[in-house]
């Protein structure tokens, strides 16, 4: 059955512009990402990381990761991040603060990765690419999702819903980010290829760029539909706020030639699975946000203490659907304290 082939492939973010300590915070932590069985800091070892923002519900995930790893290794960890993802200076001006201010190790989500790869080159202290790569020799470890890999799968597994709602001409259309982006044009390549491989057909010259923002998302999806008022059969996006914005776009529509569009998001938030509970959004290929954040703390911990680590740590993905997106949401919440 559909829902055993769909559910999980592994089971394993609140403005902030200034550095803001977490090393005792509290926090525990019983999923796989605290089962690697680290001994611990010595107390001392104090860890930068900035993130890509705090101001939406993925980053606070990871925040809450990187928190409880703090809390069970021992170490202090400072966190920050930018107002927005297309807040390329204050991000910049985070990094180079960071690296004046002289930690043991570094986590860094970029915005911009070829400008962090410009702003720490020739440093000597660890640093872990987080959630999106660095292609920089100064890297020592990326810790993140297989990007190009979960989308591939929430792919496939949208066009097996495809058929299954009796579209029989299975187009797709996405919805993506910033124009340039690593990250974004991973998910796009994972997209692109598991819609082909199934037998769909991706509208690569019809994608439409919304920053990652859903109201420029809601804009994309009311020129999709004027492009194509016959129907699309699968719209993807790049994150679940657009995918979810979107979803309603089309509802509030009125045009019944969407009403079995199957909608993809990608990053698995709350909202998105309550929005697949009520009906909207269709599946979402799921981060493991919270494991990430813990991973990143536990490399970057190890590395402060002369130990290897992995040049790849996947912090695992999930494909929700309607019938395990309450269960993640029950366990999301329990990541912070509901």
């Amino acid at each position: 059955m559909l829902k055993k082939r769909l559910m999980a492939m592994l089971m394993a973010g609140v403005m902030a512009v200034t550095l803001t300590a977490c090393g005792g915070s509290s926090g525990s932590s019983d999923d796989s990402a605290s089962g690697s069985g680290s001994t611990g800091g010595d107390g001392d070892i104090k860890i930068s990381f900035i993130m890509k923002t705090l101001a939406s519900e993925h980053w606070q995930f990871m925040k809450a990761g990187a928190e409880a790893a703090a809390a069970d290794l021992g170490v202090t960890v400072d966190i920050g991040g930018p107002p927005s993802e297309t807040s390329y200076d204050e991000q910049q001006n985070q990094i180079e603060t960071a690296l004046a201010a002289g930690y043991d190790a570094y986590c860094i989500a970029p915005l911009q990765s070829d400008l962090v790869a410009n702003l720490i080159a020739g440093q000597t202290t660890p640093i872990i690419a987080v959630d999106t790569n660095i292609d920089a020799p100064e890297i020592i470890s990326f810790v993140g999702t297989g990007n190009e890999n979960a989308a591939e799968a929430g792919a496939k597994a949208a066009v097996e819903l495809a058929k299954e709602a009796g579209w029989e001409e299975i187009t797709c259309i996405e919805i993506a980010g910033v124009q340039g982006d690593a990250t974004n044009t991973a998910r796009m390549n994972g997209y692109k290829k598991g819609i082909e491989e199934s037998g769909g057909t991706f509208l690569e010259d019809e994608v439409q760029y919304a920053d990652a923002v859903a109201d420029k998302a809601v804009n994309a999806m009311e020129a999709i539909m004027q492009t194509h008022p016959e129907g699309v059969a699968i719209i993807c996006a790049n994150n679940d706020d657009m995918a979810v914005a979107a979803a309603r776009t089309a509802q509030e529509s009125g045009n019944e030639n969407y009403a079995n569009t199957i909608f993809l998001g990608f990053d698995g938030q709350i909202t998105a699975c309550e929005s697949i509970l009520a009906g909207q959004l269709t599946l979402t290929a799921a981060q493991q946000a919270y494991d990430m954040g813990y991973l990143a703390v536990e490399t970057a911990m190890k590395a402060a203490q002369g130990e290897e680590v992995d040049a790849v740590v996947d912090s695992g993905t999930e494909i929700v659907t309607k019938d395990n997106a309450q269960e993640r949401i029950d366990r999301l919440n329990g990541y912070l304290g509901k």
